[in-house]
């Protein structure tokens, strides 16, 4: 596993975890990385410090920017799991998604759990607003639709 320090052309700093090199090279080149802040596809890697075993017996003290690692975990199946999770428990609204969002967030309409399609601008202005959203995978086509 990889974790790489990320930006979006935005400026907005988030990490990133990877199978490998080449796993984030094709997740950036098929667009299938957005900014969790505003959504844009337009990815970088930013420098990061490596880390370099100094063979030393007892472990230095952890530096207060640590963070969690996970290993054990098939999170292929986990993004399935919450991709199923999102269908599943979700009113499909699809491009009036910033419009909807806005509506229940100004209590116009009553609140309930939606998705949608928002372009990077879209989910710039809705987070500018306050609106709560939140960037996810790309999602399969319902079954419904599937030729």
């Amino acid at each position: 596993m990889i974790v790489y320090d990320l930006s979006c052309d935005e400026a907005h700093r988030f990490e990133g975890w990877f199978a490998s090199a080449d796993d984030f090279d094709s997740q950036v080149r098929n667009e299938q990385l957005g900014c969790p802040v505003c959504g844009s596809a337009k990815i970088s890697r930013q420098l990061s410090a490596p880390y370099v075993n100094s063979g030393r017996a007892t472990p230095a003290e952890p530096p207060a920017t640590r963070t969690t690692s996970v290993a054990g975990i098939d999170f292929e199946q986990m993004r399935r799991k919450f991709i199923d999770f999102v269908m599943n428990n979700t009113e499909d609204v699809g491009r009036r998604f910033p419009e909807e969002a806005r509506k229940i967030h100004y209590e116009e309409e009553p609140g309930r759990p939606i998705r949608g399609e928002a372009s990077p601008d879209e989910v710039r202005e809705l987070h500018e607003e306050g609106v709560e959203i939140f960037p996810v995978p790309e999602l399969p086509d319902p079954p419904d639709q599937v030729h």
